[in-house]
């Protein structure tokens, strides 16, 4: 602004690019519309709304986050990974949340609960969870299934068919494991003819090895161990790498007395798991029938490792240090196995058999009390007891005993003899002679049955003391040499080895001795010559011992009375009573 020549002033206008005291607004100062106010473009005069492209308001526009839904099933995936890992503390831990949600609705939350539950041993609190789940859900096949089981394992069998009989009706095609587990079911029930045709139909369904096993069981419960066997070698087709197939023809094949096929089948089954307790131990024994007992106690060093507080595998091995003639380190092993198995009436016996062949004849007498206790109706044990109390001079009850001893002993020969010769010496001529006649009836039916003869001096015994009493008979002019004798079935006495006493000449306190044979587990006896002894031995056991040996495991029958210093094999899937068939035990189901 000047003065100009009127006094007044005078405005000088400049261009608004020329006024110096202008801002020039950089870029980023200049004003932009707000989000609410929709920009302007001015054409021609005249102010329009300009609209931005419809790309630009969605990216300007955010999407709402979706609300957060409560479903009932929304934890399933992590209560299932932490199942499966067998975490069963944070599983436990997330279904009581998960429940709380869902105010017990939630129907797998309630099913895995039950699994848990029936692992810990809870089967009744997991039916009624399975009951929950099939309420939950009507049409689930799998929660009948599971009552099913869970019925089963209350001893409930009826029951549990009735579920099973339920699921299949629900199925839309066959299912191999409902089957299976009818057949398991019928077992218990003793309806075998339902329990086969069940069994055989999970087959047609389904190749398993649990089928094929369960069969293999049913035909040993009626007797049939000839189809048992063929079922066996059927699965093996199918199964050629399964150990436990091969361990169990095995045992079926020494059972049988096929001693050959049955180590064939358990050096497959060690070649395909050589840690196999009932493999090991079942070849062992083998061996140790063999009169090869550092081989023999090989093998128990490798199952030792797996099962060391096994008394049957204590037993094994003491009575290879028996059949060494090391009776310390014998009587300290059966010590230990008494230890662990109390009322293994097997023990007691060996540990009597060891302390008569020591001449200790109380310790004797007391252990084999016990194992009578435990197992009345074993001649040999009668046998070993009436030995005992002859030297125990109670004449009155050893005569009680051996009269036992004949009684419930019926095939083998031994006892008579013995029985003769404690007669002879007690000067009852009359009896010994009817014992003696006894004696070569039995000789007659073993030569039969086993197409072989007796030890030889079992034989020289017979005919020494026949001679005396004026006994002609002609099974005592044919005597073969020592030979290891095999029985062709269970019915057959195998070999019979005898154990008697000292001659009446001889010195009561001379030590006996240990003949070399095979056989049954037989006694010392009173008078005629050395003594010969014969262990008691448990074998591994097949699927069903009920069928192969009611007594024992079930290969005990055979080598108790066949090897002198056969081991006793941990009985682990064998029971010794008749309530075996009342073990409810899972691994029968799938």
């Amino acid at each position: 602004m000047n003065n100009n020549g009127l006094g007044g002033s005078m405005v000088i206008l400049l261009p608004e690019r020329l006024d110096p005291s202008r801002k020039v607004e950089t870029p980023n100062q200049q004003a932009m519309n707000p989000l609410s106010e929709t920009p302007e473009s001015h054409v021609n005069g005249m102010t329009t709304p300009a609209r931005p492209p419809s790309a630009a308001l969605k990216a300007k526009i955010r999407p709402k986050k979706a609300p957060e839904l409560q479903t009932i099933e929304r934890r399933n995936w992590l209560i299932h990974l932490h199942y499966v890992r067998k975490e069963f503390e944070l599983c436990k831990q997330l279904i009581r949340e998960q429940l709380d949600e869902t105010r017990g609705m939630c129907e797998y939350a309630n099913y895995v609960q039950g699994l848990i539950l029936r692992q810990e041993g809870k089967i009744q609190e997991s039916f009624e969870l399975f009951q929950l789940c099939n309420i939950l859900n009507p049409s689930s096949i799998e929660n009948i299934k599971q009552m099913a089981r869970a019925l089963f394992l209350l001893g409930r069998h009826k029951l549990a068919v009735e579920a099973y009989i339920q699921a299949e009706n629900k199925c839309d095609k066959a299912d191999w494991e409902i089957h299976h587990n009818l057949g398991v079911c019928y077992m218990h029930l003793k309806e075998y003819d339902n329990a086969r045709e069940q069994l055989i139909f999970a087959l047609e369904q389904n190749k398993h090895h649990q089928t094929f096993a369960m069969l293999a069981k049913l035909y040993l419960l009626e007797n049939d161990v000839a189809s048992s066997i063929n079922t066996y070698r059927a699965a093996i087709e199918y199964f050629p790498e399964n150990a436990d197939l091969h361990t169990t023809l095995g045992l079926l094949f020494m059972q049988t007395g096929k001693h050959q096929q049955a180590f064939e089948h358990l050096g497959t089954a060690l070649t395909f798991d050589p840690n196999n307790t009932r493999a090991l131990i079942a070849a062992g024994s083998m061996m140790q029938s063999h009169q090869d007992f550092d081989v023999a106690l090989a093998k128990y060093r490798v199952a030792a490792q797996s099962i060391p507080e096994s008394p049957p595998l204590w037993n094994n091995i003491a009575m290879c240090f028996f059949g060494k003639k090391k009776y310390v380190a014998a009587i300290s092993c059966l010590k230990r196995a008494n230890y662990l198995a109390p009322f293994d009436w097997k023990i007691l016996y060996n540990l009597g058999l060891v302390h008569l062949t020591m001449q200790q004849y109380t310790s004797a007498f007391h252990f084999l009390s016990a194992a009578v206790n435990l197992r009345p109706t074993k001649g040999h044990i009668f046998m070993l007891l009436a030995i005992s109390l002859t030297y125990l001079d109670d004449e009155e009850n050893a005569r009680q005993a051996y009269e036992q001893a004949v009684s419930l002993e019926s095939r083998d020969p031994s006892v008579c003899l013995n029985y003769a010769v404690f007669l002879h010496n007690h000067d009852d001529a009359e009896g010994a002679r009817r014992m003696i006649n006894e004696f070569e009836a039995r000789v007659v039916r073993f030569r039969q049955a086993t197409g072989a003869d007796l030890d030889t001096e079992v034989m020289e015994i017979g005919a020494k003391l026949a001679a005396i009493l004026g006994v002609s008979g002609s099974v005592f002019q044919k005597s073969s040499g020592r030979t290891m004798l095999e029985a062709e079935d269970e019915t057959v006495l195998p070999s019979e080895k005898l154990i008697i006493t000292k001659d009446a000449d001889q010195d009561a306190g001379e030590t006996p001795q240990e003949t070399d044979g095979t056989s049954n587990p037989t006694e010392n006896s009173t008078l005629l010559v050395p003594s010969t002894h014969n262990p008691e031995l448990h074998n591994p056991p097949a699927e069903t011992s009920e069928a192969l040996d009611q007594e024992a495991t079930p290969l005990a029958s055979e080598q108790e009375e066949q090897d002198p210093d056969s081991p006793q094999i941990p009985p682990e899937d064998s029971q010794e009573n008749d309530e075996a068939d009342k073990k409810y035990e899972d691994e029968d189901l799938v």
